[in-house]
């Protein structure tokens, strides 16, 4: 986990390349193309390229008359205004008829760090996940988010995907294979199971090297599905382990944590601790210090998964 690359790049790199074998993949721009990486897509595929200004909601509902026509569309814009200015347009005009379009959004979690609390987006996944016919995704890395942009343009029906706006560390290789709905285990472990996805993968690895050390094996899980969750994943865990640490940046209310609680409490059995944003919102601060604050770091997990021992 040495390079470090932003996830929206990844979107970016990867939707041209699907734009060119596609020609029905078309990029609906809110305005913020540069921030979104889109530029590149707008200049080799401009006829796939529309842009409708700073208006996230005509956006939504451009893209939704777009997937009726046959088209596959992408609304680009930041998490904030793609996950609660066009909520009510996802919900109406995108969810309720299931079309197939797909929402791209970067700036999610803490990541826009100094832009501060407008622009860092803690509550969008917990908000799309609530949403009938919507499925939520957040990848780990640059490789991750290449493969799993793909497998949304491959998917029929509504797609939101998460994307980071701070460079984070590259986890897998080129050629590693990504299926929605189906978590990803990198490491096995019979002590603790640590459940992450998006930014945090990261520090669920290196914590679980750090248990290591220590005589303590840790599972790890890159749940990058939110939705569908990969409920026969959490299940073994609770199963073989009983002992799990969810890991996300995002509000520890209705996220990746609630979630993998909401599995153990059917099943009436585990213990599940969660790491995620305070329920507060943010302010402007490194984005390291500001994961910090929340207690969203490999020594916390590392604190945590030693008293649960």
């Amino acid at each position: 986990m040495s390079d470090k690359i932003a996830t929206r790049d990844g979107f970016g790199d990867e939707i041209v390349e699907l734009g060119k074998l596609n020609k029905n993949i078309v990029v609906v721009d809110c305005d913020i193309g540069k921030s979104c990486k889109t530029g590149k897509f707008h200049k080799e595929l401009p006829e796939q390229y529309l842009n409708v200004g700073i208006a996230e909601q005509n956006g939504a509902g451009f893209a939704a008359g777009l997937a009726t026509c046959g088209k596959v569309p992408f609304v680009v814009t930041y998490a904030a205004f793609g996950s609660m200015r066009m909520c009510e347009m996802i919900r109406q005009e995108i969810c309720y008829p299931k079309l197939n379009v797909k929402i791209a959004c970067s700036h999610g979690g803490v990541t826009p760090a100094n832009d501060g609390a407008s622009h860092q987006c803690i509550e969008d996944m917990g908000i799309l996940s609530t949403i009938p016919n919507m499925t939520v995704i957040m990848p780990a890395d640059y490789y991750s988010t290449r493969k799993l942009v793909k497998a949304a343009a491959e998917y029929e029906g509504p797609v939101y995907l998460r994307f980071t706006r701070d460079a984070i560390p590259v986890i897998y290789a080129e050629e590693e294979e990504f299926q929605i709905g189906r978590a990803k285990h990198l490491r096995e472990g019979k002590d603790i199971a640590v459940i992450a996805n998006g930014d945090t993968v990261r520090l669920a690895m290196e914590a679980a090297e750090q248990l290591e050390q220590e005589g303590i094996g840790a599972r790890v899980l890159d749940m990058h599905t939110i939705k569908p969750l990969d409920q026969k994943a959490v299940r073994d865990c609770v199963n073989d382990i009983g002992r799990i640490i969810t890991v996300e940046d995002h509000n520890i209310i209705n996220g990746l944590g609630s979630a993998v609680c909401s599995v153990a409490a059917g099943m009436g059995k585990g213990i599940v601790k969660c790491i995620g944003i305070q329920d507060r919102f943010g302010m402007s601060a490194p984005y390291e210090r500001l994961l910090e604050m929340n207690g969203i770091t490999t020594d916390n997990i590392v604190k945590i998964a030693k008293e649960l021992q």
